[in-house]
């Protein structure tokens, strides 16, 4: 019959030898699911691994070409028990060898061809293959998601299972198939629930499984289930406690996934999940994904909350914002402002913590980020402390002139000088101090003598003054110290100089003659200035000629 096209199986009486209401095709079927169910052990080598897989699955489809009547539904229930209470001949039996190759392919089939006829029968046979004992042995807990994990504990305790990554996805797939038989069903679904939290040990397969129920669940045709809604919340908990301690490249994926998940289920699952953040997420996921998305418009507006309810939400969302900015400043103290903004009280512990941690565990990055959004926020004095703060952090060598910090300290001093002259006074010796590059301090200085300090000051109030003089601090200071850089700068630079660099050297000391010229005795400091380099550093003959060239 091999060359037929479509085939079409018949009962065809064996007189001889069989009982009433057998044929060749019900001794056939029933030679089939014998030979299925029969425990064996996983054999060595991949070759024969693969071939257990091969064979398993053109026996099945065979299987499903025949359609089942009545008598073979008999036979079907007949060996299922046979199976479920049979001793060690028995893959489906109750006890197992733990190397015993897993049935969940053929626990499907049989699931699938019982369920219309014989419901409970079917979830016996399904949850009994659930187990995969190997696994269980060598990893009773953790996440197995990575291939290493299984690699470093194979070899010594038995032989590789080199299919093992294409069972579990079978484990999974038997799993999903019992979710969506049990839709609308409470007990049957909590019953499938414990089953894969027992059985399944990688993140990634149990993942799918939420993912699985919550797409049954919100099916567009029907109003959402909400126990298999839960079954999906459930899961993914579970997935992100297997995965909190763990390198996991879907983990952010896995997080928005579960905010989804959890706005599905209803306001009270959101709260849940913020009140418990530090055994779900890290203190970054738990701002910037979690509260920031419960924050959002679109999940108040996908929840119909009123203003009571929103409240309640939004104040989990900043408690969850203070702990993890108390737990992690460096990267949570941002999040934490921008949540708390609408809550005086909450705002001011946020920055609060900021300032605690700004002395030890913040960097100057960090803190100008923040001070910048202080600012821009409408908080001039605030993000002034910051920058002060930042600035304690800063250290600019002579040679780093396009360091990407030069652009927050310009920021610093402008918020300094548009609040006073007294802010500007406090900030300039810690740039002095932080900063020892000459055109960084130049420019500086440059635009402290344009305008007046506070000229446009706070709440938009001019002050009438005057220019501030460089005779007098603090500005003063700042001149020494920009003077003091050039000196330094251009004996570093001769150290090291190429003829190639003459040129650009020769256009530095007419910057560096500028910022003398602002001095009161600027002229006679720099010309005290180019008579030492021509008598250090008479041996480099062409350069010394050029600087004669251009200064005298």
């Amino acid at each position: 019959m091999g060359h037929c096209k479509s085939l079409e199986y018949q009962h065809l009486p064996a007189h001889k030898f069989l009982e009433e209401g057998e044929s060749y095709l019900t001794l056939a079927v029933e030679v089939a699911l014998i030979g299925l169910g029969q425990q064996r052990i996983m054999p060595d080598g991949l070759y024969t691994q693969e071939k257990v897989c091969r064979n398993e699955e053109q026996l099945i489809s065979k299987l499903q070409e025949i359609e089942l009547d009545d008598t073979l539904v008999k036979i079907f229930r007949k060996q299922a028990v046979f199976l479920l209470e049979a001793g060690p001949y028995s893959g489906l039996g109750e006890i197992i060898h733990r190397e015993s190759v897993p049935m969940h392919t053929f626990a499907k089939y049989l699931f699938t061809s019982l369920l219309p006829h014989d419901a409970e029968l079917a979830y016996k046979i399904a949850l009994r293959a659930m187990r995969l004992l190997v696994l269980e042995s060598t990893a009773p807990t953790g996440d197995l998601t990575r291939p290493h994990h299984i690699a470093s504990v194979v070899p010594n305790r038995y032989p590789r299972w080199f299919t093992l990554s294409h069972i579990e996805s079978q484990q999974c797939e038997l799993a999903s198939t019992m979710l969506t038989a049990a839709k609308g069903d409470v007990r049957r679904l909590e019953t499938v629930l414990e089953s894969i939290q027992k059985n399944i040990h990688s993140s990634s397969h149990i993942f799918k499984l939420a993912q699985d129920a919550f797409k049954i669940a919100t099916l567009m045709d029907s109003l959402p289930d909400i126990t298999l809604l839960k079954v999906s919340l459930e899961l993914g908990l579970q997935v992100m406690r297997m995965t909190l301690s763990t390198l996991n490249w879907r983990r952010r994926e896995m997080v928005r996934w579960l905010v989804t998940c959890a706005t599905e289920v209803g306001v009270y699952a959101l709260d849940s999940i913020m009140q418990s953040w530090f055994t779900l997420f890290t203190p970054t996921e738990a701002t910037s994904i979690v509260a920031t998305t419960v924050m959002s418009n679109s999940t108040i507006v996908r929840l119909h909350l009123d203003c009571h309810q929103q409240e309640k939400l939004a104040s989990s969302a900043r408690t969850l914002a203070l702990q993890c900015a108390m737990k992690d400043p460096q990267n949570c103290a941002l999040s934490a402002l921008t949540l708390c903004e609408k809550d005086h009280i909450a705002f001011e512990t946020a920055y609060q913590i900021v300032l605690d941690a700004a002395t030890t565990g913040m960097s100057y990055t960090q803190l100008f980020t923040i001070a910048r959004y202080m600012e821009h926020r409408g908080y001039p004095m605030r993000a002034y402390k910051l920058a002060t703060l930042a600035m304690t952090h800063l250290n600019l060598s002579y040679n780093q002139d396009t360091h990407p910090a030069i652009n927050d300290v310009l920021w610093a001093c402008a918020l300094s000088h548009s609040l006073g002259k007294n802010e500007l006074a406090a900030i300039i010796p810690l740039v002095v101090k932080s900063v020892k590059c000459a055109t960084v301090l130049s420019d500086i200085l440059r635009r402290c003598t344009l305008t007046t300090p506070g000229m446009v000051g706070l709440h938009g109030r001019r002050n009438s003054g005057k220019l501030m003089s460089l005779d007098k601090a603090p500005l003063r200071q700042l001149l020494d110290a920009t003077i003091g850089a050039y000196i330094n700068t251009t004996h570093s630079r001769l150290t090291h100089i190429s003829p190639r660099h003459y040129s650009e050297f020769i256009e530095f000391l007419s910057k560096a003659r500028e910022t003398f010229l602002m001095a009161h005795d600027g002229h006679i400091q720099f010309t005290q200035f180019i008579d030492n380099l021509k008598q250090i550093y008479k041996g480099k003959k062409k350069l010394m000629m050029l600087v004669r060239e251009r200064f005298g």
